[in-house]
């Protein structure tokens, strides 16, 4: 029995500062931030216990129940469109055969790049006089207020959060398709399987881990979208990307109302586990 729990035993002494950091600076502040939410607590240190009030609360306020309509309408369009960018490079990558890590390098660039500095050229390109108004100028279909126009700045953002991103995500499912087995492909392909059957038949049912994967990190990445709204559009115009990250932070930051900025916050992980689960019911049933 000794001689069992060896090597065990001594894996997790070696895992342990690292968890106990973890646990320190993970689950203690989760915990923290829920039962903050139950209280007005202050930045002075000052809390009065006071039940689900902040919560009432926040069913009467026009502000979040606003910023909860952006984040969700926001997510709606940028987690379809950086799986499908992230997919469809993963596919070509796979099916290229010089100068792979080349390619791969400078698809991956943006996701080391900052999302600050990402912001602001990315501000720039949008911009009346920017890179992209004069191109559309020249073809005579311009200017357009991609960061002005309330009915375009979500996508907009959409955009440059998937330029800035899709690297990361590219590579995870890119690593999903090498562990796919090419006997199976090949004996496919000698059936008369066209390259949709193979993709739909093979590929997507075998890169099912792989994909979900992706989809949890891009939407809790996509809820938890805060550098890029705050460089490029602060919140604007009239409030058409003032998501819940952003209200949290006007909360908690601005106004010093920590415990309803706690009480976002864990409406906010709710939202994000829910969606989560959706997710992975939904992959099961279509690999089903």
């Amino acid at each position: 029995m000794r001689h069992r729990l060896r090597d065990p035993v001594a894996g997790l002494l070696f895992v342990l500062p690292m968890l106990v950091l973890f646990l320190i600076f993970r689950f203690v502040p989760a915990f923290g931030a829920a039962g903050m939410s139950l209280t007005d607590y202050k930045i002075s240190g000052e809390w009065t216990f006071t039940g689900v009030d902040n919560y009432a609360r926040l069913l009467r306020d026009p502000i979040f129940l606003g910023s909860l309509r952006v984040t969700v309408v926001y997510v709606a369009i940028y987690v379809p469109l950086t799986v499908v960018v992230a997919l469809g490079t993963a596919l070509l990558l796979n099916s290229v055969i010089f100068l792979k890590g080349l390619f791969r390098g400078m698809l991956f660039l943006p996701y080391v790049t900052s999302f600050v500095f990402a912001g602001i050229i990315w501000r720039w390109i949008y911009d009346f006089d920017g890179l992209l108004n004069g191109l559309l100028g020249y073809l005579d279909l311009g200017p357009v207020g991609f960061l002005d126009d309330t009915a375009l700045v979500l996508p907009s953002l959409a955009v440059v959060q998937v330029w800035k991103g899709f690297g990361y995500s590219m590579l995870i499912l890119l690593a999903g398709l090498k562990a796919i087995p090419e006997s199976y492909l090949e004996a496919a392909r000698v059936d008369g399987a066209s390259a949709w059957q193979r993709f739909r038949l093979i590929v997507l049912p075998l890169l099912r881990p792989a994909l979900f994967f992706v989809l949890v990190i891009e939407t809790i990445g996509a809820f938890q979208t805060f550098d890029m709204i705050y460089v490029m559009t602060g919140g604007g115009p009239s409030r058409a990307s003032f998501n819940l990250i952003y209200a949290l932070y006007d909360q908690g930051f601005k106004f010093f109302d920590l415990g309803y900025a706690a009480t976002i916050g864990v409406v906010l992980f709710l939202l994000v586990f829910v969606v989560s689960m959706i997710q992975r019911r939904f992959i099961d049933r279509s690999a089903a």
